[in-house]
């Protein structure tokens, strides 16, 4: 997976070449209060963003989208952001499987790039109860994978 071109913000900090991060919220409001800025500046430049959902909190995290001041009906019609559920992304067949990971990423990285968008951005939010089921040893070796795809 390579990175485009193009300054990136976080946090209040420039990223660098490689840009994944991994990041430990206390809740779901210090989560979006931390990334706003950064969905909300990846929208403003035109890239696309793709988001993987606890489907609990799939209309609040909608919800707290248009609040930033996102029109969360015409970018996902446009394609600019686009949703998928845990289910459908970390658990397909109700299961964790790193490749199959892997692979969706860089095809939403090249899909990305080929619809015209100059970044993907990607946000996810991984609870305990994934984890659980993906099993501690195979998501941090996922972590670790994901990290050096940016290398």
């Amino acid at each position: 997976m390579e990175t485009n071109g193009g300054s990136v913000r976080c946090a209040g900090a420039m990223l660098g070449q490689h840009r994944h991060i991994c990041a430990f919220f206390n809740s779901f409001d210090e989560q979006h209060r931390v990334l706003r800025s950064f969905i909300k500046e990846g929208f403003e430049r035109g890239d696309k963003a793709f988001h993987i959902v606890d489907p609990e909190l799939w209309e609040d995290h909608l919800k707290r989208l248009a609040e930033a001041g996102i029109d969360v009906e015409q970018a996902m019609g446009t394609g600019q952001l686009e949703l998928r559920r845990w289910q459908d992304a970390y658990l397909r067949n109700n299961r964790f499987d790193q490749d199959a990971m892997l692979a969706l990423l860089e095809e939403v990285l090249q899909s990305g790039a080929a619809s015209g968008y100059p970044l993907t951005r990607f946000v996810s939010r991984v609870e305990t109860a994934l984890v659980d089921k993906a099993g501690v040893d195979s998501w941090l070796e996922y972590e670790t994978r994901v990290q050096l795809c940016g290398s």
